[in-house]
């Protein structure tokens, strides 16, 4: 966590959507309040179902200056997962700017070439806070696969002006998912949808929730008849997906 005097923000842009000031740091006090993680990341998600699903909502590129956007109109799914993260961590809303600085940007340096553009870049800089349970969760079923990200088969790359990276991206497949498997995922974690493509790790990604005995997975569909947050049944979900990682929040102490 980053004090905000020593992040580089100097453009911003804030857009609380729906959201008073008021009203965004009530709800952050609120999950502060909550002590075990699983639970405190499912009250915060909980306050985005039903957000419209929007792309495009960070400004930046290999050729524009990037800007610190924090912009609760819409999200993608990378970036409500950006938002319950940083949210996770604080106590106030400066706190929650600091964080996500941090959270979204290697060294919370708000420029595009240190944001963390891939699922796998998100996991290396926040180690501190999170951590990779795939292995642990799917055991003897769990796969690797190496990868350079950010190269398309032909060669051209998915971002301009960020260099490629090569990667062990271990995963879960989903014709391997089954009760012991499910057991061991825990609400609040979050979870990458494997990319069976060259050059990309995952290819979407939430937050596994689980309610007595049904288990979701909460996201930003952007499907044509959702756009939005949802709750969509986990197993029906991942019916034809490649695969998935597991990531979980580690308990702050």
């Amino acid at each position: 966590m980053a004090d905000s005097t020593t992040l580089n923000i100097e453009r911003e842009e804030i857009n609380l959507g729906a959201w008073t000031q008021k009203g965004f740091e009530g709800m952050i006090a609120k999950a502060a309040q909550i002590g075990l993680e699983a639970k405190k990341i499912d009250f915060i998600s909980r306050q985005f179902l039903g957000m419209y699903y929007r792309e495009g909502t960070l400004i930046g590129g290999d050729k524009t200056a990037e800007r610190f956007v924090v912009d609760l109109s819409g999200v993608d799914c990378f970036t409500f997962l950006d938002y319950v993260e940083s949210l996770r961590q604080s106590c106030s809303f400066s706190a929650f700017k600091s964080n996500l600085a941090c959270v979204r940007y290697r060294s919370g340096i708000v420029a595009f070439d240190h944001r963390n553009h891939f699922f796998s870049d998100w996991i290396g800089a926040n180690r501190e806070f999170i951590e990779d349970v795939t292995k642990q969760v799917g055991g003897c079923h769990a796969r690797s696969s190496r990868k350079m990200l950010n190269t398309k088969e032909d060669g051209t790359f998915y971002l301009s002006g960020i260099d490629p990276a090569e990667r062990i991206i271990d995963y879960i497949p989903s014709d391997a998912i089954d009760k012991a498997i499910l057991r061991k995922c825990k609400t609040g974690d979050y979870i990458g949808i494997y990319a069976d493509v060259p050059g990309l790790d995952v290819s979407h990604v939430g937050i596994f929730i689980r309610k007595k005995s049904a288990i979701y997975l909460r996201h930003a569909s952007s499907l044509p008849e959702c756009r939005m947050v949802i709750d969509q049944e986990f197993t029906g979900y991942m019916a034809g997906k490649p695969g998935f990682l597991v990531l979980r929040p580690r308990e702050r102490t």
